[in-house]
């Protein structure tokens, strides 16, 4: 059943879309399980394998380095936009939970683990981009609240294993064999229960140069812009924010359980954050909502050190304001470079998008080790602040031209 829109004439709200929407982002809540699913599980595998903190975090920066290669060989060759989008989304997901099997199975230290989580990377390029592509098929108007609900479902699916550990205790290859075939499930459900969408353009020809029309086109280059500040924050404060819970829930004497699923809380707030932004973004206008969310999570990176080693109530309370904001602006950069880029390389532009972004992030994510060592949990995450301020002004600037009136059907 729709949920129909105020005065949204039927042609621009088409039969389904919510259904499609909502197995989508189950989908994707499924697949992107796989991203923090060894992370998630890290204080284990270290124990294991008699990791340093440093060594342990190159199993996420290996999956952030597998998603930018992806990324990039798929921008490309255009390969959203030239092969069916629903196959190239099923087809990555098998891939990327095969590969993250084989590291529950058969991984016995970096030297195999390292490569595993890199291959789960790159294949999860396939899943990510070409769901949001789908999903602009079928919306034009509530663009931005249905790439709400997606991203809020990626983040969800990133928190999850974070709520497995809670819940299942230890046993960490059985943990990421679940999420696995969870991922799986998400494929399938993609491949055989939803189609494109009534706004498709169909499959484009291939064409090399539109990865450099991306950044000719100014309004796409600031939305751009806004996403890589927002990137800088978000992916370091989602690998090392669970490390830090652990840390201070050590210092204070609290259950280790408890920081897990704190963990899961924290992270998985950005849901509702994504949800609400969009809402927002579709009424009030897209610039406006990614700069508030923006300035908050800008704050809280300012701020959430000092509550380090305190009650475990108050940091929980202030990581979970950060969470819901740091990844709320996330999805309107997309709708941006929808609204505003060329319709039939919508998977090329949205793909080179997160690309970079993703690139960006594996040097935020390698430098809060050294960081932390420097000057403690209580200054380190001030150093991402830069990003949401970059972030903020590229937002201004675009919501300055004229061509931002295409976005959002004027709200800018």
């Amino acid at each position: 059943m729709s949920l129909p829109d105020p005065d949204v004439p039927a042609e621009a709200a088409p039969e389904g879309r919510w259904r499609a929407l909502t197995l989508l982002a189950v989908a994707e809540l499924l697949g992107m399980s796989l991203w923090f699913s060894a992370s998630a599980s890290v204080p284990a595998i270290q124990a294991e394998w008699r990791l340093s903190d440093s060594a342990a975090a190159w199993l996420t920066l290996a999956v952030q380095l597998g998603f930018v290669l992806g990324t990039l060989v798929s921008a490309l060759s255009n390969l959203p936009d030239v092969v069916n989008t629903r196959r190239l989304f099923a087809a990555s997901a098998l891939l990327a939970a095969l590969s993250n099997a084989a590291f529950g199975l058969f991984a016995k230290g970096p030297g195999l683990g390292i490569p595993l989580r890199l291959a789960t990377g790159f294949f999860l390029a396939g899943v990510y981009p070409p769901g949001m592509k789908i999903m602009a098929t079928w919306f034009r108007r509530g663009r931005g609240l249905a790439l709400g609900v997606l991203v809020g479902a990626l983040t969800l699916g990133k928190a999850s294993p974070y709520l497995v550990n809670a819940i299942a205790g230890s046993g960490w290859r059985g943990h990421v064999l679940f999420v696995s075939l969870l991922a799986v499930f998400g494929g399938t459900l993609v491949l055989f229960f939803v189609g494109d969408g009534p706004f498709s353009t169909g499959n484009a020809p291939f064409n090399i140069r539109q990865a450099g029309e991306v950044f000719r086109n100014r309004g796409v280059r600031l939305a751009n812009f806004g996403y890589f500040g927002h990137m800088w924050e978000l992916y370091a404060m989602w690998t090392w924010a669970p490390v830090m819970i652990r840390a201070s829930f050590a210092v204070s004497g609290s259950s280790p359980v408890l920081a897990e699923a704190g963990s899961f809380l924290v992270l998985g707030a950005g849901a509702a954050g994504c949800v609400a932004a969009g809402f927002l973004a579709d009424r009030m206008g897209r610039t406006l909502v990614a700069s508030t969310a923006l300035v908050i999570s800008g704050t809280c990176c300012l701020v959430v050190g000092f509550l380090f080693g305190g009650a475990p109530a108050v940091l929980l309370a202030v990581m979970a304001v950060w969470g819901a904001s740091v990844v709320a602006d996330s999805a309107q950069f997309s709708a941006c470079v929808t609204e505003l880029g060329d319709p039939r390389y919508l998977g090329t532009a949205l793909t080179l998008q997160v690309c970079l972004g993703f690139l960006l992030t594996t040097f935020s994510i390698r430098m809060m080790p050294p960081l932390v060592k420097a000057v403690s949990w209580r200054w380190a995450f001030a150093f991402l602040a830069p990003g949401p301020v970059f972030g903020v002004l590229s937002m201004l600037r675009l919501r300055s031209l004229p061509e931002a009136a295409k976005i959002a059907q004027g709200r800018r």
